[in-house]
């Protein structure tokens, strides 16, 4: 007289083990892809704001701001925001206005700012080219 065995066989565990390999790697690579997506809006959004703030800045006192601080200093914006790509409110790029040639003693302000990351977007383009 035989027993019977209960239990799986190692090919059957083996099976499912290779099953859920697959189906937590695509969840994987999907996961990732939404985080990088969802950084990128919000390095939008922060681009957006802040060259949106220096554009106010120079509306309303006929320049642009010396440095990103003054924005905060002056209510344009509530605190400098971070950029998503590199979790830092210190690496924006900030870009200078061009000299005018009939007062070339003025001090120059910031006219526009990009992230610090020179990784690239899911468009191809590198961060720190991205507009506001």
């Amino acid at each position: 007289m035989r027993r019977s065995i209960k239990g799986f066989t190692l090919l059957e565990l083996l099976t499912v083990l290779t099953i859920i390999a697959i189906l937590s790697t695509i969840a994987l690579v999907g996961y990732q892809y939404k985080v990088k997506t969802a950084r990128e809006a919000v390095l939008r959004e922060n681009l957006f704001q802040i060259n949106h703030a220096l554009e106010q800045h120079r509306s309303d006192r006929g320049r642009y701001p010396s440095s990103l601080s003054a924005l905060v200093d002056l209510g344009y914006l509530r605190s400098i925001p971070i950029d998503p790509m590199t979790n830092s409110r210190e690496t924006w790029q900030t870009e200078t206005e061009p000299s005018d040639p009939d007062a070339p003693n003025q001090e120059l302000g910031i006219w526009r700012v990009r992230s610090g990351s020179s990784d690239t977007g899911e468009n191809g383009i590198p961060y720190n080219e991205w507009g506001g």
